[in-house]
Parts: structure tokens; sequence; C-alpha cells
């Protein structure tokens, strides 16, 4: 059998432990199993963009003091929010690394990272772009919020709150709250649309650069999104308080896009009904054309060029 082997590297995520640990909302409330869940998330919805299928996932919780685990409560979360993450997706949790790293991290804070092994099912290929062509559809499953990415950001505004985390939203959720609300796990989502006959020809996690990762394959063409997601309520507010324009927000923050998968014309309404059965929310958002590669948003007149992406 012709299968191939994905790996996505070490991945930490500190955002969700720094939220917590730089402001106590005052509340019992514990989100250390969702902070776990955004590690896994980070790392498995990176590795299924190559069409692969996660199948094990390691851990690395590093602290400046091993004496962290006391904490009972918090340790067994941690675990527990990994675990689930773990299953969620498919994946053995296949071991790891806890090192205590005194002068390097503090004794109150953790990291976490890791590493997943993926296969590509037999009979698939890997999925890298560069079968991206004009009349292609953009399938878009929405996010639940910030997703890893932006935390800094989001820091920075809550310092200068005078509620800080406990500022209130429109919704009456507190801003520390909204904040860790646990990425999407889309292993699943993939997992179905590779058993389906979908022959997906881009797929990828809307996080760091937002919509500019759209234009990550190598095909010279304008990818064209005339219904957008609905906003999640947290990155409009980090939106309003930075005072950034909708050009910096959508190349920024994930602003509502949680993953995209780009298909032929014909595969659109079933990668939809793939994903709805598989549990999520989708939609087709638009469609690719001919052009210079470009990323365009009729109804906010945003557009991004193929020069605007830097990823090293």
């Amino acid at each position: 059998m012709n299968r191939a082997i994905a790996a996505a590297g070490e991945r930490n995520t500190g955002a969700g432990q720094a939220i917590v640990r730089n402001e106590p909302t005052g509340s019992s409330e514990s989100r250390f199993a969702d902070i776990a869940v955004d590690a896994v998330a980070a790392i498995v919805n990176d590795v299924i963009s190559v069409g692969a299928n996660p199948m094990v996932v390691t851990a690395y919780f590093a602290t400046g003091d091993a004496a962290w685990y006391t904490d009972e409560r918090k340790s067994l979360e941690l675990l527990a929010g990994w675990q689930r993450a773990c299953e969620e997706s498919g994946a053995a949790w296949g071991g790891g690394e806890s090192p205590a790293l005194p002068g390097m991290l503090t004794g109150a804070g953790i990291e976490l990272g890791g590493s997943a092994v993926a296969v590509v099912p037999a009979g698939r290929r890997p999925v890298f772009g560069g079968d991206v062509r004009p009349g292609d559809r953009i399938v878009v499953l929405p996010s639940s919020g910030l997703h890893t990415n932006g935390a800094s950001l989001a820091r920075r505004i809550v310092s200068g709150l005078p509620s800080g985390l406990l500022t209130p939203l429109p919704s009456g959720r507190n801003l520390g709250a909204a904040l860790l609300d646990p990425s999407v796990l889309y292993p699943g989502f993939v997992r179905a649309l590779l058993e389906s006959p979908v022959e997906p020809h881009f797929l990828n996690p809307i996080t760091g650069h937002g919509l500019l990762k759209m234009m990550r394959p190598a095909a010279d063409v304008r990818y064209v999104l005339d219904t957008l997601p609905e906003v999640p309520e947290v990155l409009d507010f980090l939106v309003a308080e930075s005072g950034m324009s909708p050009a910096e927000a959508y190349s920024t923050l994930n602003m509502g896009f949680g993953y995209v998968a780009v298909v032929a014309e014909a595969d659109a309404d079933r990668t939809v009904d793939v994903a709805r059965k598989a549990g999520h929310q989708a939609f087709v958002a638009g469609e690719v054309v001919s052009g210079g590669k470009s990323v365009f948003l009729p109804s906010l007149g945003v557009e991004y060029r193929g020069e605007e992406l830097q990823i090293s």
C-alpha cells in the first residue's frame, strides 16, 4: 500500500495558561482541560491539512518546578483535556515528556507542546494545494473563538481594561471566559472527507496570518469569499478595542474562519454534507477564479495580494 507519513513538529501554546495566570477571575472555575484541548488542536489541525489522519499524539509539559503537579485539580484536568482531545481526534496518546526547567520557566507556569504522526490513507495522495484551479469552491467550517492565535494581543488589551478579564461582553459573558473557549478539533471532518469520494484540493486551519493563509498553494489564482462566517463575539471585542481595520483584522485573527477546504465545484455540496454529518457547521463561502494570487472579500472591500503572505 502506498502510504505517506506526515508529522507535525512540537507546538506549544502558553496562551491560555498566561491568560489564566496573569489575572485571577476570583471564581473557582478552572479551565486547564480547555487549555489542553487548545494545545492538541494546534497540533492535529495542522497535520490533517496534508490529507492525513492523526494516529498518535505525544505530549510535552514543561514547568519551572515539578511542584506544579501537586495541585491535583489542575493536573488531572490538564490530563483529562489532553486525553479527550486525542480521542476526539481519533488518535492515541503516545506518552511524552514533562521536564522541570527551573531558570527557564517560572514555577507557576507550564508550557504545553507535542507532536503528531498521521497517515495518508491508502489510495489517497497527500494534499499540498497543487490541484487548486479556477472554478473550485471554498468551503468554510466556523471557529469557536481565539483558536490559540492572538493571545498576546488579548493580554495587551486586557491590561488596559479597568475590569481586566472580568470585563463583560455584550452577551454578559466575561472576557476571560470567552478567551478560553477551546479550539474546534477538525480531524473528524477531514477523516470523513477522506472516506468520501471528494478529492480535496487544499485544506488548512485559519490561525496566524488569518485569511492570508488561503494563498499558501502555488496556484496563481484569486480566492473570492462572497459569504463570511459570523465573527465570534470575543474577536469582535478584540478588534474594536485594538482599533484594527477590517483588512488588519482578517489578516491577523481567524474572524470566524476555523477551517477551509477548497474542492471542485461538483464536490462543494457533498463537502458541506460531510462536515455536517461529522458534527460541524459548514457552508460554501466563495470560489476560486482566474487572476493574480489574491484573496478578495467583496462585502468589506478588502483584498490581499500574494506578496503580503510571508511565512518563514
